[in-house]
């Protein structure tokens, strides 16, 4: 089994790969085997995208359990920044999920990705993100209270660009909980349902 846990670190994901911030990253003691003697070690490093992005790991034998430290500019079980992904929901929240899919292919892209596969890629991200910024107000009200749950709303509140780096350090308490890529809990069981306009409308078959 692994479990994510969040390495606090205002570094970029530039200055992380190029400070190589994993190395540097500490966990001092299992945290399943608060009396130790489990054989608790480090267990070496993963790769993640950007490109020369690593993930310092640990291993407790006992628990047959890993444990990664993810740095505030990565997202949990996505590839790529975390601010990437705030910027692909913004804009989806802007421009709309097929404005912004459009958007972001590049126009290499157009013929070998379809719309509905951006569509989806767009809109997967936006759904995870909305639901945990929804499970972080409904957590910390005092913080956000009476924001609507959406990252144009939360970059407004709290004055910040890119703010998703912040809410995973506002939410740390409760991060095993929420889902990613802000959380290090499990996505929510949402089925994906395209939207009607890119379904064959009802009707005769064309002569």
């Amino acid at each position: 089994m692994l479990v994510q846990l969040r390495l606090a670190t205002e570094q970029s994901s530039e200055q992380y790969i190029a400070m190589q911030g994993w190395r540097f990253a500490s966990l001092t003691r299992c945290p399943l085997c608060a009396k130790g003697g489990c054989g608790f070690a480090r267990h070496g490093t993963y790769p993640r995208t950007p490109v020369g992005a690593k993930v310092a790991r640990w291993y407790c034998p006992q628990r047959r359990t890993t444990f990664s430290l993810l740095p505030d500019c990565l997202p949990s079980r996505f590839g790529g920044t975390l601010p990437d992904v705030e910027q692909v929901v913004a804009q989806r929240e802007h421009l709309g999920v097929e404005a912004a899919a459009n958007q972001l292919r590049s126009p290499e892209e157009t013929d070998a990705i379809t719309l509905e596969s951006a569509v989806r890629w767009v809109h997967r991200r936006a759904q995870l993100v909305h639901a945990g910024l929804r499970s972080i107000i409904g957590l910390l009200p005092e913080v956000l209270v009476g924001i609507e749950p959406t990252v144009t709303a939360v970059r407004l509140h709290l004055n910040l660009l890119p703010v998703l780096g912040l809410v995973r350090e506002i939410a740390a308490a409760h991060l095993h909980a929420l889902p990613p890529p802000l959380g290090f809990g499990p996505r929510p069981k949402q089925r994906w349902i395209r939207p009607e306009h890119l379904q064959q409308s009802m009707g005769p078959d064309p002569p």
